[in-house]
């Protein structure tokens, strides 16, 4: 059985991983025997996160109540690679403007972002494969349809293509309360990619170490932190004033 967010049972799943479905990831009973070990195997050669789980855990989540041990995530949306968020911007005549996401979630934040993102003129979003939200059938209908426009790239390493992207030329700018200057006061002209970690922990220690600076976002309340598709929306529309103040 299939919904826009999961297929279930082993023969639908061995199929979608046959027609190269967009997986997200695969859920197994621990223990499982039989066609699941080919199911597994299938995804491991296809780079395909799996978890193993307790049977209840795929009872309370399934919809269809047959679902054999297995349930896969698909993603609403077809994904990027790095190369082609970067030959989009080359395609418009436009410095690379990405965001990147570290551990985010929450699909509504995901959505949200993404919704900013095609109306501040982002070029992409890149979103690790590991302790993330991907392109559910939530982040959809929260995206307003931006889904559709705003490509996004799901990697296995962060640190590995943030000095990929280095190379191309990108300068790479943290939001932490840490940082040395306000986000207005960073000269965010040029080729970008913002980091945004999760509401809870931040970027991570690694990613704010490749940073090449961070800024961070004046606060005069008494919450410690912004909701996280809150902070990208407003470092989204500051890069892009600075970059049309220099049209």
């Amino acid at each position: 059985m299939m919904n826009s967010d999961k297929i279930e049972g082993r023969n639908p799943v061995m199929e979608a991983l046959r027609a190269d479905r967009e997986i997200d990831k695969i859920m197994i009973t621990k223990g499982a025997e039989g066609s699941v070990k080919k199911i597994i195997g299938m995804a491991k050669d296809k780079g395909i996160i799996i978890q193993y789980v307790e049977k209840q855990k795929l009872d309370q989540i399934s919809e269809s109540h047959a679902h054999q041990g297995v349930i896969a995530f698909v993603a609403a949306h077809t994904y990027v690679e790095i190369e082609d968020i970067l030959k989009k911007a080359e395609e418009k005549n436009e410095d690379a403007f990405i965001i990147i996401l570290d551990e985010i979630t929450d699909p509504h934040n995901l959505g949200s972002v993404m919704r900013t993102a095609d109306a501040a003129g982002v070029h992409g979003i890149i979103i690790p494969k590991r302790r993330s939200v991907g392109l559910t059938g939530v982040v959809a209908k929260t995206s307003a349809g931006a889904i559709e426009y705003v490509p996004v790239a799901k990697v296995s390493n962060i640190a590995q293509t943030i000095e990929l992207l280095k190379k191309e030329g990108v300068w790479i700018v943290g939001a932490d309360m840490a940082g040395q200057k306000k986000h207005y006061e960073e000269d965010m002209k040029g080729k970008i990619a913002l980091v945004i970690g999760s509401e809870g922990e931040g970027i991570g220690r690694l990613i704010k170490e490749k940073c090449d600076f961070l800024v961070n976002i004046p606060m005069k309340g008494k919450i410690g932190s912004l909701n996280a598709s809150v902070a990208a929306s407003i470092l989204m529309y500051e890069v892009m004033r600075q970059k049309e103040k220099t049209e």
